[in-house]
């Protein structure tokens, strides 16, 4: 990730200005040696920032701090920035789930079993449930919720990009973040945090103030 100093931002003003512009022209301006510019003209060619032309100069290429952002997104993924799992196993009831949604202020709770995920509900689920008419006192949360296969999930390794393309391509407020596992033959997902639009949002105010 690169940190663009007083000196990088102002070879790039620079640059902008003047472009074509050769890299003694640049030092110049700078009132340093072209051989003191060198490393700070290679960071910036290498990052895409600056293109350069033989006998011709440097130019500027347009990587905005909107681009900056974008590349700091790519090199982030889900294990550096996830939160803590809220879960309830299969037979917890609706009313309970009800409970640890408001206690926890989250709009979405993950289902499992022995820390396996089976399942996610969402506000609108237990919603359902609650004017369906039954006892949610006595409605498992596993009868009301999304079962897999159906759950949209992430793992640790996966790019923060992901992350965000799935939440809003499948209009949903939480991702489980999994490891895969087998057990006598079958594959599980080990529940091990999640990914909500907060914490996307959270980054994003991250990287814009860096």
């Amino acid at each position: 990730m690169i940190q663009l100093n007083k000196r990088l931002k102002k070879i790039i003003e620079i640059v902008r200005k003047n472009q074509p512009i050769t890299g003694e022209q640049i030092a110049s301006k700078l009132s340093v040696t072209r051989a003191t510019l060198r490393p700070d003209l290679a960071i910036l060619t290498m990052s895409g920032i600056l293109g350069a032309r033989p006998k011709v100069g440097y130019f500027y290429i347009g990587m905005d701090e909107d681009v900056l952002i974008s590349k700091k997104l790519k090199e982030r993924i889900v294990d550096e920035m996830m939160s803590l799992p809220i879960m309830v196993s299969e037979d917890t009831s609706v009313y309970n789930t009800i409970v640890t949604m408001f206690l926890e202020d989250v709009g979405t709770i993950i289902v499992s079993q022995k820390g396996y995920l089976s399942g996610i509900v969402s506000r609108k689920d237990l919603l359902k449930a609650a004017i369906g008419g039954g006892d949610i006192n006595n409605i498992p949360v596993g009868v009301v919720m999304t079962r897999m296969p159906n759950v949209i999930m992430i793992e640790p390794s996966d790019n923060i990009t992901l992350a965000a393309k799935r939440l809003i391509e499948h209009e949903i407020d939480c991702l489980p973040v999994v490891n895969k596992e087998v057990l006598e033959g079958n594959e599980c997902y080990k529940v091990i945090g999640r990914v909500t639009k907060t914490n996307i949002t959270k980054l994003f105010v991250e990287l814009s103030s860096e």
